[in-house]
């Protein structure tokens, strides 16, 4: 009789679970899904239900003979894969394919992979939850019925490879939305008037203007400020009001995935993508020193806040020792989730605070330690005495007008002597810019010593980071733990947003597509619409709500909207929308339109009028024609229809025409000597086989593109060099340069983050 078999997701976890139950049973991985949809076919059978047509995912063949072999004749199967709808839908699947006469099945779920944790689960094990698979399976559904029936009208009316999703096509439109609302925006003028004072105890201070005559002041222009100012050139000037107060400053709770990411991005300056990653590392298991391997953390997919009491009573223990008893709280402080949080798993923690930051860093990589670090210091600082901190505030009466001081100091430290999150060691630093004020009895005479007026703008919003948005996405209820990092990578991937200098902006073909499926699918590309079947999805699985049903009530409307847009959707190949601009040749309204080479702008009147030129926005949104650069003849001659052929300058760079366009549309990539200098890296397109050459744009931007354009438009900004990643693989990296850091090579790849200073010999080199 086989020993009973453990399946997991990730083999990274075999390790750590061999190492505890390895005598007692069997353990093998899936190595993620190994079944799903098809990947060239909706997949789902709306006539019967939504029934979901699985296939074995190409190349789990071999996991599954790998399955079936480690199971043997075993009659107990527990499925362990990682403790959410993704891995409820594995553990589902496995069974599917591993089902057998007399065998039985049991769901185990690590919330944490310490041996105690890990044995305690396996001796109490749980049913597969049908609840959990459906609302997966459900979310997977909704996806392809929304983005395999949209994305053809996309190639259809605007250019191929594009793709629509029901969850990614909201975040861009958030993101869209931001860019517009900056478009939009208009600065108001608005003044500050501030006073130099000096009492009869030092030292002087600086109060600002806030009322007049009891109300709250404006003051629009520099000749209302210039009023102001001689008015109180006039007054006496007096210690009105003081007061004094004690505040309690409450430590945050530990992370929940989102809060997780937005530290890293902040801090540690990870993508989202590379937070999750590395967190992943530290819960399937890290081997220390003496042949351990644990998971150094709690799962890490999770927006509840829950801890247990065990884990805060060691923290309260750990607090004791390290820091003395004035830290220590008399019992542990729990926090209260959100509305719509899951409760499923516990924050995220460390396993043990025992295994502190210094003790573990030796065996672990630096991301590693530095993430590890953050999650140990926010979930002990938790736990925690609040810190104090007294505030003094002085209001200053001259004539009818009141000026403002406010200083602040920190009596006791509490939890900030351990930990501080980004957002409030901000706050600490703006406090600490305070001048200090001096403790006056009210009545005090005052001396002015000047005063300076100050001309302010407003501001518009901000466009959003990788923080920022994922924050944004959990507070609309878009999206879920498990799915922020994908989010983030997939607009970018797909080329609907570029980061500018760490902020995302909306590309030509983002506000395209964007502008498209909102004016055809109102309805349903709206953040409202979205967090309600987020929340749907929740009630599935919390056995509220009836897959069928929800897919049924989604469905109608949906499929109503798409028989409307397969006729009445605007064609951006042809018509093209319209713009404010009329054409220089003759008059008609010039369109945006998307060819090959990407969005531009063409008279509405072709074939009879042939203008178009590419084009750009101004800080207000507005389209302006680039103008184009004349054309420069060459030696070369067309192989197709031995007409000459010309230099031309595109989106991506210069490329060879055929001067017989549009009756030949031959074109071909640059030699070096036209193209600018090699930099020996290989295109990184699939197939493409070009080389990335350094070229210059019509602006004079350095820049580097695929040799092989137009064919490939491949191109990114920073110099690329030939040195493969270390840390993920990926075959090139880039030199980048920042104030703070100074030159460093960084990884290529999307999410790595690994950064490699340049050596001397590097930096000195011309």
């Amino acid at each position: 009789m086989s020993k009973p078999l453990v399946v997991v997701e990730s083999p990274t976890k075999i390790k750590t679970l061999t190492k505890v139950i390895g005598d007692q049973y069997n353990i093998a991985a899936t190595v993620g899904h190994i079944r799903d949809l098809p990947e060239k076919e909706m997949g789902v059978d709306i006539e019967d239900g939504f029934k979901p047509k699985y296939r074995t995912i190409a190349g789990k063949q071999k996991v599954i003979k790998n399955l079936k072999a480690a199971a043997g004749d075993a009659t107990e199967i527990y499925l362990a894969p990682d403790p959410d709808r993704e891995g409820e839908a594995i553990a589902w699947h496995t069974a599917e394919v591993l089902k057998k006469k007399g065998r039985r099945f049991y769901r185990v779920l690590f919330h944490e992979l310490t041996p105690s944790a890990i044995k305690e689960s396996i001796q109490h094990p749980l049913e597969l939850d049908l609840n959990k698979y459906e609302a997966q399976q459900t979310r997977r559904i909704l996806d392809r019925l929304v983005g395999y029936q949209i994305s053809p009208l996309l190639w259809k009316k605007v250019k191929g490879s594009l793709s629509a999703g029901r969850v990614q096509s909201v975040a861009v439109k958030i993101i869209c939305d931001r860019e517009r609302a900056i478009h939009a925006f208009e600065p108001e003028e608005y003044w500050s008037i501030t006073a130099q004072l000096a009492g009869s105890i030092p030292p002087p201070f600086t109060a600002k203007l806030v009322r007049q005559a009891g109300k709250k002041i404006s003051i629009p222009n520099g000749d209302v400020a210039q009023t102001i100012l001689a008015q109180l050139s006039q007054a006496d000037f007096s210690v009105q009001q003081v007061v004094k107060k004690t505040t309690r400053r409450n430590p945050q709770p530990p992370f929940t995935t989102s809060k997780l990411q937005q530290e890293a991005i902040r801090r540690l300056r990870f993508s989202a993508r590379k937070a999750m990653i590395v967190a992943q590392q530290l819960y399937e298991g890290i081997e220390l020193g003496d042949g351990e391997s644990v998971g150094l953390i709690t799962y890490m997919r999770t927006d509840s806040t829950r801890i247990a009491e065990e884990a805060a009573q060691e923290a309260l223990q750990l607090i004791g020792e390290r820091f003395g008893k004035p830290y220590v709280l008399d019992k542990p402080r729990y926090f209260k989730n959100r509305k719509k949080a899951q409760d499923a798993h516990e924050a995220i923690r460390p396993t043990s605070v025992s295994h502190t930051p210094e003790s573990v860093a030796p065996y672990l990589k630096p991301d590693q330690a530095a993430l590890y670090e953050l999650i140990w210091k926010r979930f002990v600082a938790s736990q925690m005495q609040p810190a104090l901190i007294d505030q003094l505030k002085l209001s200053i009466k001259a004539a009818d007008f009141v000026f403002s001081a406010n200083g602040s100091s920190v009596k006791f430290p509490g939890f900030m002597a351990l930990y501080t999150s980004t957002e409030e060691e901000a706050q600490r630093q703006k406090e600490k810019k305070q001048d200090a004020i001096p403790d006056l009895p009210e009545g005090t005479p005052l001396d002015l010593k000047g005063m300076e007026p100050k001309q302010h703008f407003t501001s518009p919003p901000p466009r959003f980071s990788e923080a920022s948005l994922v924050k944004e996405l959990e507070e609309n209820g878009i999206g879920r733990p498990s799915t922020y990092a994908s989010i983030l990578s997939t607009i970018r991937d797909k080329g609907y947003v570029d980061r500018v200098k760490g902020y995302f902006r909306p590309s030509e073909l983002g506000f395209i597509v964007n502008d498209l499926i909102v004016m055809n699918f109102p309805d349903i590309f709206n953040v409202e619409f979205t967090a309600r079947m987020e929340d749907n999805l929740d009630r599935i699985e919390q056995n509220e709500a009836e897959s069928l049903a929800i897919l049924e009530q989604f469905y109608a409307p949906f499929k109503s909207k798409l028989d409307e847009a397969a006729d009445g959707m605007l064609s951006i190949k042809g018509v093209g929308f319209p713009t404010e601009l009329n054409c220089p040749k003759c008059g008609n309204p010039l369109h945006i339109k998307v060819g090959k080479n990407g969005p531009f702008i063409a008279c509405n009147a072709y074939p009879e009028c042939d203008y178009s030129r590419d084009y750009e926005r101004d800080e207000k949104g507005r389209i302006q024609p680039v103008e184009q650069v004349a054309d420069v003849p060459s030696d070369k001659i067309c192989e197709k229809c031995n007409r000459p052929m010309v230099i031309k300058h595109g989106r991506y760079g210069e490329f060879l025409a055929c001067t017989g366009y549009p009756d030949c549309k031959h074109t071909e990539s640059l030699t070096n000597g036209h193209a600018g200098q090699a930099t020996g890296v290989t295109c990184p397109e699939a197939k493409c086989g070009g080389e990335l050459l350094e070229r210059k744009s019509r602006r004079g931007k350095i820049f580097y593109g695929c040799s092989r354009f137009p064919d490939c438009t491949y191109a990114i900004w920073d110099k690329p060099v030939n040195r493969v990643c270390d840390v993920c693989n990926a075959p090139f990296m880039v030199e980048k340069s920042t104030k703070r850091d100074g030159r460093f090579y960084a990884c290529i790849a999307e999410g790595c983050g690994n950064r490699e200073s340049i050596p001397e010999e590097e930096e000195d080199s011309p």
